[in-house]
Protein backbone atom coordinates (compact mmCIF):
# COMPACT_ATOMS: atom_id res chain seq x y z
CA UNK A 1 0.00 0.00 0.00
CA UNK A 2 1.24 3.12 -1.11
CA UNK A 3 1.88 5.81 1.86
CA UNK A 4 3.08 9.39 1.85
CA UNK A 5 3.71 11.51 4.32
CA UNK A 6 4.57 14.99 4.53
CA UNK A 7 6.58 17.00 6.90
CA UNK A 8 8.46 20.32 6.87
CA UNK A 9 5.84 22.94 6.81
CA UNK A 10 5.02 26.16 9.08
CA UNK A 11 4.68 29.59 9.27
CA UNK A 12 7.22 31.55 7.71
CA UNK A 13 7.70 35.69 6.93
CA UNK A 14 7.25 36.90 3.33
CA UNK A 15 10.28 36.38 1.27
CA UNK A 16 11.17 33.86 3.45
CA UNK A 17 12.57 29.69 2.61
CA UNK A 18 10.64 26.39 3.31
CA UNK A 19 11.45 23.09 2.17
CA UNK A 20 8.99 20.72 2.32
CA UNK A 21 9.54 16.79 2.21
CA UNK A 22 7.64 13.77 1.64
CA UNK A 23 8.64 10.57 2.66
CA UNK A 24 7.23 7.30 0.57
CA UNK A 25 6.74 3.93 1.53
CA UNK A 26 4.99 1.03 0.65
CA UNK A 27 5.91 1.10 -2.99
CA UNK A 28 8.99 1.13 -5.23
CA UNK A 29 9.49 4.85 -5.14
CA UNK A 30 11.61 5.30 -8.15
CA UNK A 31 9.07 3.58 -10.38
CA UNK A 32 6.29 6.65 -9.31
CA UNK A 33 6.10 9.90 -10.72
CA UNK A 34 5.60 12.65 -7.94
CA UNK A 35 3.60 15.95 -7.32
CA UNK A 36 3.00 18.75 -5.46
CA UNK A 37 -0.33 19.80 -4.77
CA UNK A 38 -1.44 23.08 -2.49
CA UNK A 39 -5.25 23.79 -1.66
CA UNK A 40 -5.80 27.33 -0.42
CA UNK A 41 -8.71 28.37 2.19
CA UNK A 42 -12.12 28.60 -0.38
CA UNK A 43 -9.71 27.31 -3.28
CA UNK A 44 -9.55 24.57 -5.63
CA UNK A 45 -6.54 22.06 -5.42
CA UNK A 46 -3.93 23.02 -7.84
CA UNK A 47 -0.90 21.62 -8.85
CA UNK A 48 2.24 23.38 -7.85
CA UNK A 49 4.74 21.18 -9.18
CA UNK A 50 5.78 17.38 -10.65
CA UNK A 51 8.27 15.27 -11.50
CA UNK A 52 8.81 12.26 -13.06
CA UNK A 53 10.26 8.91 -11.82
CA UNK A 54 13.65 9.15 -13.11
CA UNK A 55 13.92 12.93 -12.38
CA UNK A 56 14.48 14.13 -15.52
CA UNK A 57 11.26 15.69 -16.28
CA UNK A 58 9.74 18.12 -14.53
CA UNK A 59 6.53 20.78 -14.27
CA UNK A 60 5.65 23.73 -12.55
CA UNK A 61 2.76 26.06 -12.21
CA UNK A 62 3.42 29.65 -13.72
CA UNK A 63 2.96 30.89 -10.04
CA UNK A 64 5.83 29.39 -8.70
CA UNK A 65 8.45 29.21 -11.78
CA UNK A 66 11.63 30.52 -10.53
CA UNK A 67 10.89 30.32 -6.81
CA UNK A 68 10.37 26.55 -6.19
CA UNK A 69 12.73 23.79 -7.00
CA UNK A 70 10.55 19.86 -6.88
CA UNK A 71 13.61 16.93 -6.55
CA UNK A 72 13.54 13.59 -5.55
CA UNK A 73 15.72 10.81 -4.16
CA UNK A 74 14.73 7.67 -5.10
CA UNK A 75 17.17 5.96 -2.44
CA UNK A 76 15.82 7.80 0.61
CA UNK A 77 12.74 7.22 -0.89
CA UNK A 78 11.41 10.93 -0.37
CA UNK A 79 10.05 13.84 -2.25
CA UNK A 80 10.98 17.29 -1.73
CA UNK A 81 9.79 21.43 -2.82
CA UNK A 82 12.44 23.90 -1.81
CA UNK A 83 9.82 27.05 -1.58
CA UNK A 84 12.00 30.37 -1.53
CA UNK A 85 10.80 33.78 -1.88
CA UNK A 86 7.80 33.13 -0.02
CA UNK A 87 4.56 34.88 -0.44
CA UNK A 88 1.08 35.54 1.46
CA UNK A 89 -0.93 33.81 -1.49
CA UNK A 90 1.42 30.90 -1.25
CA UNK A 91 -0.21 29.90 1.70
CA UNK A 92 -2.22 26.80 1.65
CA UNK A 93 -1.84 23.39 3.01
CA UNK A 94 0.56 21.14 0.21
CA UNK A 95 0.09 17.57 -0.41
CA UNK A 96 2.13 15.05 -2.03
CA UNK A 97 0.70 12.84 -4.84
CA UNK A 98 1.99 9.66 -6.54
CA UNK A 99 1.08 7.60 -9.74
CA UNK A 100 2.97 4.64 -11.36
CA UNK A 101 5.17 6.08 -13.96
CA UNK A 102 3.16 7.14 -16.75
CA UNK A 103 5.47 7.95 -19.83
CA UNK A 104 3.22 10.69 -20.59
CA UNK A 105 4.82 14.54 -19.56
CA UNK A 106 2.43 16.43 -20.78
CA UNK A 107 1.55 19.46 -18.62
CA UNK A 108 -2.24 18.34 -18.42
CA UNK A 109 -0.78 14.83 -17.58
CA UNK A 110 1.01 16.27 -14.66
CA UNK A 111 -1.51 18.57 -13.60
CA UNK A 112 -4.72 16.65 -13.62
CA UNK A 113 -5.17 15.30 -9.97
CA UNK A 114 -7.36 12.56 -11.08
CA UNK A 115 -4.04 11.14 -12.73
CA UNK A 116 -2.84 10.76 -9.00
CA UNK A 117 -4.64 7.89 -7.13
CA UNK A 118 -2.37 8.32 -3.89
CA UNK A 119 -2.01 11.11 -2.21
CA UNK A 120 -0.68 12.48 1.48
CA UNK A 121 -2.89 14.03 4.63
CA UNK A 122 -0.74 17.63 3.62
CA UNK A 123 1.47 19.75 5.59
CA UNK A 124 0.15 23.47 6.39
CA UNK A 125 2.12 26.62 5.05
CA UNK A 126 1.61 30.15 6.33
CA UNK A 127 3.35 32.89 5.06
CA UNK A 128 2.80 36.48 6.72
CA UNK A 129 2.96 39.64 5.18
Amino acid sequence: QVQLVESGGGLVQAGGSLRLSCAASGHTFSNYDMGWFRQAPAKEREVVAAIAWYGGSTYYADSVKGRFTISRDNRMSTLYLQMNALRPEDTAVYYCAARFGSGTYSSQSYSSQSNYPHWGQGTQVSVSS
